[in-house]
Order: structure tokens, then sequence, then C-alpha cells
């Protein structure tokens, strides 16, 4: 396993091996940015589920954790335009993180072709050195791919986090939509 690695190591184009090193600190980033934004919406999630619950049961305003809580403290008169801006202030709290998966879902299949292609360009070069047999030419695209396969691996974890994090961040929004709602009826 070590010697197939040190041999990719050695066979590689540095252009593919800047790529994998590339793709590699996507896929760290990612990873932190999705469970630092999955474990933060969760618990801003509860919290919001928690206000909105004491609202159903009869509570005169949000809790005290609830992020309308500090829109509702600001203002002397509590308004649909008031529970507007907090609604705007929540969706862009709520969605920070999701360009970045995006970009990288986006990206990272590119960057990976571009990995391939490079090693491909330089597979043709070896061969065009070389008596070039059917085994070199099969090695060196064997090789190249693993640039393409990367990058698709790293595009699919970077959409599947940003699927999950924007649903998130939606039943976040829904729950102080609904809170906003409850208020607003009450003052009615």
């Amino acid at each position: 396993m070590i010697n197939n690695l040190i041999d990719f190591y050695l066979k590689s184009h540095p252009v593919t091996l800047g790529v994998l090193v590339l793709l590699s600190i996507y896929f760290v980033i990612l990873n932190w940015v999705f469970f630092y934004r999955y474990f933060s919406l969760n618990s801003w999630l509860k919290s919001e589920s928690a206000s909105l619950e004491s609202l159903l049961l009869g509570a005169r305003t949000v809790n005290e954790n609830s992020f309308l809580n500090n829109f509702i403290k600001t203002s002397n008169n509590i308004s649909k335009e008031v529970l507007n801006l907090a609604m705007l202030a929540a969706t862009k709290e709520a969605t920070k993180g999701l360009s970045v998966l995006s970009v990288f879902a986006s990206t990272s299949p590119f960057i990976g072709l571009f990995g391939t292609v490079v090693s491909i360009l330089d597979t043709f070069a070896h061969i065009g050195q070389t008596s070039g047999s059917m085994a070199i030419i099969s090695a060196g695209v064997s090789d190249a791919l693993i640039a393409t396969a990367s990058g698709i691996f790293v595009a699919t974890f970077a959409y599947t986090y940003h699927q999950i994090l924007k649903r998130k961040s939606f039943e976040v929004i829904s729950y102080l939509q609904m809170q906003s709602d409850a208020i607003l009826a009450r003052k009615a």
C-alpha cells in the first residue's frame, strides 16, 4: 500500500499532485463548515422550538434565547416591519456557510478534471519519448483518473452537506416565522 502511494507520487505530474492537495484542503474545510454549522443550527433550532412551544402554550412573548427577542427588546412597538427585519437578519445568519459549500460542490469536479487532463498530457508526452505500449497508456490514464475521482468525491460531500444545511436553515426560519405570526396575532 505504501509502496503504491510512493510510486503514484513519483510518477504523477506536479500539477496533479497540487490538484489533489487542493481537493484535500477543500475536503477539510467543507467538513469543518458543515459540522460547525450543523451543530450550531441544531442548537438554534432547539431554542426556537422551545420558544414557539411556550408561545403556543400562552406565553406573552418569545423566550429569552429566541433570535426574535433581540429585536423585540429594542423596539418600543412590535410591528410587522420589525419582525420582517428580524426574519431577514435570521435568514442571513442561518445560511452562513452555504455559499462556501456551493462553490466547493461546483468547482471541485472541474479542479479534478484539470488534474486529469494535465496528467494525461504528461502520459502522452512520455509515450512520445519511449516506445509507447498499452501498459504505459493504461497506467498513465489510470493514475490520471484519480484526480477526477477525487474531485467528484469532494463535490458529492459538498453538495450533500449544502442540502442538509439548507434544510436546517429552512426549519429555523420556519420556526421564527411561526413565532412572528403568533406575536402579531396576539397583538391584533
